[in-house]
């Protein structure tokens, strides 16, 4: 589909190009019909664009689990937990450059793989949607529109790093984000997505909300950390 982009624009942008040039150095009152085909190359790219957003808008609806599933939801978890081992799957992370979103960037496969080989027995998976920054709604859109997303996201952090636990702190203020996580917790449970021995695999995995104050500083790991756990 990106090819197929890349194709339309660059032909529409080259037929658009050569009409000008007819239409500026010939001094010419016909339009070119280069004018006519870099015009619907870009209508269709425009048409494009404005149905797959009309089709995502309709298609997932972030209250039902169902929608999530039938847009290949919780494929890539089902994968990782039958398919691929720990390393396996730490591997493809530090294949596909993911980093984090922060000033410095820092890997993501490095950070599992650090928690991996600590030696500690329990270890937990924490997802920072505190989002402090004012201004800043990039964790509550995600939460608001597709919350099933982090569940799954959060789940395979957990089987790579050996976490049979994860909590996501929000700041409370986030009422809508919050309901809808936590029903999109329930619908996984219900559906033995979350909890004991899942899909007969012996991972176990959980999750729970951590409501913050919105306090800017507990956006630092640290210090939500110590939030998390009740330390304000």
């Amino acid at each position: 589909t990106i090819i197929l982009y890349l194709v339309l624009y660059w032909l529409g942008t080259v037929c658009l190009f050569i009409s000008l040039i007819i239409f500026f150095y010939w001094h010419t009152r016909r339009v070119s019909v280069f004018f006519y085909i870099s015009i619907l190359f870009l209508i269709a790219i425009l048409l494009d664009h404005v149905s797959s957003i009309i089709v995502l808008t309709i298609d997932i609806n972030p209250e039902k689990l169902e929608d999530y599933i039938a847009n290949d939801g919780y494929v890539t978890l089902g994968k990782c937990i039958t398919e691929l081992t720990p390393d396996e799957v730490i591997e493809e992370v530090k294949i596909s450059g993911l980093r984090g979103r922060g000033g410095a960037g820092f890997p993501t496969f490095k950070k599992w793989l650090f928690t991996k080989n600590s030696e500690n027995d329990i270890k937990y998976v924490a997802c920072n949607a505190d989002e402090g920054d004012p201004g800043a709604f990039m964790d509550r859109s995600i939460l608001e529109g597709d919350p099933h997303s982090i569940i799954e996201a959060m789940m395979i952090a957990g089987y790579a790093i050996g976490a049979d636990m994860g909590y996501i702190y929000v700041r409370a203020e986030y009422t809508i984000a919050v309901q809808r996580f936590q029903k999109a917790i329930d619908q996984a449970r219900e559906y033995g997505i979350l909890g004991q021995n899942i899909w007969g695999t012996g991972f176990n995995f959980d999750l729970e909300i951590r409501l913050g104050a919105g306090a800017f500083v507990c956006g630092e790991e640290t210090a939500l950390l110590e939030s998390i756990e009740g330390r304000r």
